[in-house]
């Protein structure tokens, strides 16, 4: 046995030999580590994306909308998607000029998404409607690794852009959000979304430009004010509106493309002639109160219950969400027979809905 333990074999007994592991002190003289592709390879991301992309969309493309429409996901009486609704709600706005979507915003509660619902709601829309209306996907994420996950999936299933957030409740530095940025900035066309209200953290100018600087940014929804999009510009840096009450002092004021709109979910017309037609401010006067009727309340509780109220949408609601009160939805049937009811989509006849009309779900 002594001899055979010069070749490496160990003995408990003078039946059972097994091979005898290398001393530590052996294993570092012969072996060297090597660090592996990803830890030494910058921006370094497995390749789930094909280079053939349905639906591939040049930046520039995108640049040019004028018109996107935040658009509302119905949903069913067991809180599913209804994408019978969905699709007639979205046939609409192509009906009436609208050029873009936003596929699971705020406004489409993809807060209220699993990534599943989310990544799939993308794909039905650019399965449907790809051809005809640029579908934005909101892939964002206050987890970096969650965002890059989703843009990826968001771009293999044809989406023409990705719309991203800047990480919110969480927060992180300057130095963290570009580092955010630039994460998924590379993957395809991208605009950047800032709503401090929502995220509690502005994205300021010098970050927007530090990202200008990739070929990949369309450009910024901006919800801070008129004065930030004048600022952007005048830089050459594409803005949309994110308030629809100051979407056509934006456009036509102080530079921005377009708007990014929930009140187009009700009236795309009439929104696409207040971005499209020049200056009209007996149209934007019009609108208004029905923009702050929208909106005083967080979005998108106005507009489930308007579309509610319309039968556009089953009165369906994804708690935490619940419809404004009677008194409130009043208000709204006044305000559709003073723009006119033929403005609104739809086809029914405004009603103001009983509160045992609407179904409210926790669980979905």
């Amino acid at each position: 046995m002594a001899a055979l333990k010069g070749y490496g074999l160990c003995s408990l007994d003078s039946v059972v030999h097994f091979p005898c592991p290398k001393p530590f002190e052996a294993y570092k003289r012969s072996s060297r580590w090597v660090s592996p592709k990803a830890a030494v390879v910058p921006n370094f991301h497995l390749p789930m994306r094909s280079l053939e992309v349905k639906n591939r969309t040049n930046t520039d493309d995108i640049k040019a909308l004028r018109v996107i429409t935040a658009i509302k996901t119905p949903y069913l009486p067991d809180g599913r998607f209804d994408l019978e609704a969905y699709d007639d709600l979205v046939n609409i706005q192509i009906q009436n000029g609208v050029e873009g979507v936003i596929v699971g915003g705020t406004t489409g509660e993809g807060q209220l998404m699993s990534w599943d619902e989310h990544i799939m709601l993308i794909g039905h829309t650019v399965n449907c409607f790809g051809g005809s209306i640029k579908v934005i996907g909101n892939t964002g994420s206050n987890s970096t690794r969650e965002a890059i996950h989703a843009t990826e999936q968001g771009f293999a299933v044809g989406m023409h852009a990705a719309l991203h957030i800047n990480p919110y409740y969480g927060k992180t530095s300057m130095d963290g959000m570009i580092a955010h940025f630039q994460s998924v900035m590379h993957m395809g066309p991208t605009i950047i979304y800032n709503v401090p209200g929502r995220t509690g953290q502005d994205i300021p100018p010098s970050v927007i430009f530090k990202m200008s600087q990739s070929p990949n940014l369309a450009g910024v929804k901006e919800c801070v004010g008129n004065k930030r999009v004048e600022e952007y510009t005048e830089s050459g840096v594409v803005v949309w509106s994110g308030n629809d009450d100051e979407c056509h002092d934006s456009r036509w004021d102080y530079g921005a493309t377009g708007v990014i709109s929930v009140t187009s979910n009700l009236v795309p017309g009439l929104m696409r002639k207040l971005m499209f037609e020049g200056r009209n401010s007996a149209l934007n006067s019009k609108l208004l109160p029905l923009m702050g009727w929208l909106f005083q309340e967080p979005n998108p509780i106005g507009l489930n219950t308007a579309l509610a109220q319309l039968g556009v949408a089953r009165p369906v609601f994804r708690l935490p969400y619940v419809p404004l009160p009677l008194a409130k939805r009043l208000e709204f049937v006044k305000m559709v027979k003073e723009i006119g009811r033929e403005h609104f989509v739809g086809e029914r006849d405004v009603q103001a809905l009983d509160d045992d009309d609407f179904i409210l779900i926790g669980r979905y």
